[in-house]
């Protein structure tokens, strides 16, 4: 499960500046061991020998990764943890791979497209839904007037579509 991306260097000892990709940003301070990557398929487990808040950002420490240079040489790539060291949700939540890749649909069964990506803002997150087809997007408020039934096994998520968000 991807928990950031590693966006710059901070300092001169290898400290890694890395985008938080997770809703729990004190999740990193647990952090004993991630895998780094530029994607999924094969990372590199790496050992944290520290983690703090910065900014906006969480800055780590890996074990190996002594100076900027070495630190730099990592942008880009992206922090893993293995699922099933995922933090427990309640009913009702998800994780953000859970929910890219739905297909949407109306209540009418009229097909919108397919979650491309999710935005996180103060009030609530905002499903980016695009129809390949179209081109078009659609900007969904994760909140429950909205968001109505979703359907994991079967991939889909059913909205209402409120008046001005069509």
């Amino acid at each position: 499960m991807t928990v950031g991306q590693v966006v710059g260097a901070h300092g001169v000892r290898g400290e890694l500046k890395v985008a938080i990709m997770s809703d729990d940003p004190q999740r990193f301070a647990r952090l004993k061991r991630v895998y780094l990557g530029p994607d999924d398929e094969n990372p590199v487990a790496c050992t944290v020998e520290s983690t703090r808040l910065h900014g906006g950002h969480v800055l780590v420490k890996l074990e190996g990764c002594d100076d900027r240079t070495a630190a730099l040489a990592r942008c880009g790539t992206l922090l893993f943890v293995p699922l099933e060291e995922a933090i427990p949700l309640e009913e009702g939540e998800y994780y953000e791979h859970q929910i890219v890749g739905l297909e949407v649909w109306t209540m009418a069964g009229e097909f919108l497209g397919t979650v491309a990506d999710i935005l996180y803002s103060r009030a609530n997150e905002i499903y980016v839904v695009r129809d390949a087809g179209t081109r078009r997007e659609i900007l969904l408020p994760a909140i429950q007037d909205v968001i109505q039934d979703i359907d994991l096994e079967a991939g889909r998520l059913v909205v209402h579509v409120m008046e001005g968000l069509g």
